[in-house]
């Protein structure tokens, strides 16, 4: 029988449904690495970074950001096996820095999240577009974004599993043909293929180095996920972890790997000038060389489901947010009910929904681009809070296990500091370069980054108005199936 835990913090009689623990570690995988939607950041970041990064050294700084990664989830997996919920980077930095903080964290990530949906659902209507005018059905933009958000709510309105199963195939599909594509190269190439020139220390450490990092830790956004899922994984302790793991090695090899072979493709003399004129449509004109038109055609089909695959993956870890947050009552109560008969979080699902159709609506009524003004902004706003949350765990992890007993040299205290640098430096070259990641270089935009200050102070705000008027419902605050007594 599928086990289930009751959606604290609800009345009794709202509290029957609960959340199933139906996903297991493999599907937990497939949610978590469709966020980082292969295809379109391979088609979408990867030139970029060639262009206005440090070109043929771009496999490198995603190896780079993957060990930065990897040390931050050393020590995110050595927490998670003591720290059990939905609440991901909510839950960690209550453990860890106090409920102030949490609550603080926890509405900057449903700032972020629900940002970076946005933007997902604006690039997709654009790529949907281009591809269905292609195909003779041209249909604007704001109708792709339309259905897709809607298709969206329906598979967050159903059990999550049926989401990880549909994630499944699109992500075979789109690292199959990204395979073959690298696989053509290297039969036409041999070792050239791999040229050394990519992990040369003076093409790695370039000027560049920065912005191509800035864009590689993009393709990344997401895979902290796994944490959510805590509550509806078979074996929590086991497969958060794992799967933490598993998504970072995974991304990680795929551009590693894809970019690499694309350097051995073009030249590493000449990967920068061609990706500069080319962008978003290199692959494509790589794919009509080495795989011919008709895989290019089913290529440009795969961007859009691979749109469509980051778009639930983080629509699904965005409404975990909002179901916690309504469970603990820092938001509404009622986005903590549990559908009956899916053991869904319907309520925070439909209301995430709205809110990002109604945020795709704006810019649709402003004549907004959809790629270069609401994919562009609302995506660089959203990685900036998700990588300014990632530090906040990094330091939540070195504060929780200075207080206890399974502290360790390297998982709870060198591994968490690396990461820790690693990661404000990444925020440092985001906020830096935000005019260059959102392509425009108005006020107005490019301080929108301040939302997510102000999400936070507002945070902070209203724990202390919590501790002061309502103890009860504060000390409730950010728990987890952990001894949470000694949290500040």
């Amino acid at each position: 029988m599928t086990s289930t835990i009751p959606a604290r913090g609800t009345r009794e009689a709202d509290a029957a449904p609960a959340l199933r623990r139906t996903l297991t570690t493999p599907r937990i995988v497939f949610l978590v690495v469709a966020a980082a939607a292969p295809m379109s950041g391979v088609v979408g970041s990867v030139p970029l970074a060639y262009a206005i990064g440090n070109g043929a050294g771009v496999p490198a700084t995603f190896a780079l950001a993957g060990l930065i990664l990897l040390c931050f989830s050393v020590g995110y997996a050595a927490m998670s096996r003591h720290v059990v919920g939905a609440g991901g980077f909510y839950t960690y930095i209550g453990q860890g820095l106090g409920r102030p903080l949490a609550v603080a964290g926890g509405l900057t990530a449903v700032v972020a999240y629900t940002a970076a949906v946005a933007g997902v659902a604006g690039a997709f209507g654009y790529f949907a577009e281009l591809v269905s005018t292609a195909h003779h059905l041209p249909l604007p933009w704001p109708v792709w974004t339309g259905a897709a958000l809607a298709l969206t709510a329906v598979m967050g309105y159903r059990r999550i599993d049926l989401s990880a199963r549909l994630l499944a195939v699109l992500m075979v599909a789109e690292v199959a043909v990204l395979g073959l594509l690298a696989l053509a190269i290297g039969v036409r190439h041999g070792a050239d293929t791999l040229p050394a020139a990519s992990f040369r220390p003076d093409t790695v450490f370039s000027p560049g180095l920065g912005v191509a990092l800035m864009f590689a830790l993009i393709s990344y956004v997401g895979f902290e996920a796994a944490a959510l899922y805590g509550e509806e994984s078979r074996d929590p302790r086991r497969s958060v972890p794992v799967a933490t793991y598993t998504s970072v090695v995974l991304i990680t090899v795929f551009f590693a790997v894809i970019s690499w072979a694309a350097v051995g493709a073009v030249g590493a003399d000449r990967v920068t000038d061609r990706a500069g004129r080319e962008l978003g449509d290199l692959f494509f004109h790589l794919s009509d060389d080495y795989l011919g038109t008709f895989a290019t055609g089913v290529m440009q089909v795969l961007l859009c489901t691979s749109l469509f695959g980051a778009l639930l993956g983080l629509h699904t870890a965005a409404n975990r947010y909002l179901f916690v947050l309504g469970r603990e009552r820092v938001l509404p109560a009622s986005l903590a009910r549990i559908h009956p008969r899916h053991a869904s979080p319907y309520r925070a699902s439909v209301v995430l929904s709205v809110a990002t159709a109604v945020v795709c609506a704006l810019f649709a009524l402003a004549g907004a681009h959809p790629y270069t003004n609401l994919a562009t902004t609302m995506l660089a706003l959203g990685t900036v809070g998700i990588v300014g949350l990632q530090a906040a765990v990094a330091v939540a992890v070195l504060v929780f296990f200075r207080r206890h007993p399974d502290a360790h040299w390297w998982r709870t205290r060198l591994a968490p500091a690396l990461a820790l640098l690693g990661l404000v430096g990444a925020l440092v070259l985001l906020l830096d370069n935000f005019p260059l990641v959102t392509g425009t270089t108005s006020a107005w935009v490019n301080r929108i980054p301040w939302l997510m200050v102000g999400a936070a102070l507002g945070g902070l705000g209203y724990a202390g108005w919590l501790r002061a008027r309502a103890p009860q419902r504060y000390r409730a605050l950010a728990t987890a199936a952990h001894d949470t007594a000694d949290i500040p």
